[in-house]
């Protein structure tokens, strides 16, 4: 009698799959917390906004931001919908205030939303630092090498080289 069921993988198999995947949801996190407060608020344009408190516990279908100034005080809001279920801004952590050590004033609006623990709190001047498209390239080179080795376990690669395409200027130039 033939075994019809598939043989269970060991748990080490998929290593570099599964680290793969991390990296691009983190990314895909990241590119869409940035998308979004760029093209649907001001938050970004308006350097007085330092911190953006992002509640999406309250409902499915929109995300209540909250803007805060650099001593903490409420200065907006804004609402954003969620038409699709990828829209929706799930925590990344690079932005995050706890991740980059924002400080948050003592006694003020901002450390009181902190404290209800609903939600989010970005770091507006990490957002502002940001660039979508050099953080896209330094994920691919990542999913490459978390692949790697499973790739180099299987056979599947036996060598490999990482780097420009371009020839060397300098080589060129003797």
């Amino acid at each position: 009698m033939s075994n019809l069921q598939p043989e269970a993988p060991s748990p080490g198999e998929f290593q570099g799959y599964n680290r793969a995947r991390c990296l691009m949801w983190c990314h895909e996190a990241r590119a869409r917390v940035f998308e979004r407060l760029d093209k649907e608020t001001a938050f970004i344009r308006d350097t007085s906004v330092e911190a953006v408190h992002v509640d999406n516990t309250k409902l499915a279908d929109r995300v209540f931001l909250t803007a805060f100034d650099d001593e903490g005080r409420r200065v907006s809001g804004d609402t954003l919908y969620n038409d699709e279920p990828d829209q929706r801004l799930e925590v990344a952590s690079e932005f995050d205030h706890d991740f980059t050590h924002m400080e948050v004033p003592p006694g003020s609006d901002l450390e009181k939303v902190v404290a209800r623990e609903d939600g989010w709190v970005v770091n507006m001047e990490v957002v502002r630092e940001y660039d979508v498209v050099d953080d896209r390239r330094k994920t691919q080179r990542a999913v490459v090498l978390a692949h790697l080795p499973d790739l180099m376990k299987r056979g599947e690669a036996r060598g490999f080289l990482l780097g420009q395409d371009e020839p060397d200027e300098e080589a060129d130039a003797e």
